[in-house]
């Protein structure tokens, strides 16, 4: 980046579950940290489904059983100046990464990796993908904060190194 901050932007379809989910995690983890002021941080969807939506309620009363706060987050399309103010570009799906793949150029998309790559637990990178929870149970959006919770610890700690 111009600047001597570090931009890591999540992704997915319509950013209200999962983006937003990995964005306020890793947003509260890189403050733990102490990272937060190194950091800039924020979440796109592929779909513009929900311009200006908060995330969807059920994953601000998941995230905020754990102690993460979402209420301020607001749903965004991904723009093609994206490509160009993040360092990393990290999706949740295999579909969020080919779209976002089509849209980089050739120099860009070194940038897309996928969140499950980071995490330390080999069971859950296994799996590759976030699921998406819009249509499941409280489950389903657990289970989305467990892995992004996992994903985000060794994403900070792959970005702590540089």
């Amino acid at each position: 980046m111009a600047n001597s901050q570090w931009g890591v932007l999540f992704v997915c379809m319509g950013n209200i579950c999962r983006s937003p989910t990995a964005e306020g995690v890793f947003r509260h983890k890189a403050r733990q940290a102490g990272l937060l002021d190194r950091l800039l941080i924020d979440s796109a969807g592929t779909h513009n489904y929900h311009p200006g939506e908060p995330p969807d309620a059920r994953a601000q009363a998941y995230a905020r059983e754990r102690g993460y706060d979402l209420s301020a987050l607001r749903a965004r399309h991904l723009r093609d100046d994206d490509f160009e103010r993040f360092d990393q570009i990290v999706v949740m799906d295999d579909l969020n990464f080919s779209t976002v793949i089509a849209r980089a150029t050739a120099a860009q998309r070194g940038k897309v990796q996928r969140l499950l790559a980071f995490a330390a637990d080999p069971a859950i990178r296994a799996q590759r993908e976030v699921p998406d929870p819009y249509y499941g149970n409280a489950a389903d959006f657990r289970r989305v904060l467990d892995w992004v919770e996992c994903a985000c610890d060794g994403l900070l700690a792959n970005i702590a190194t540089r």
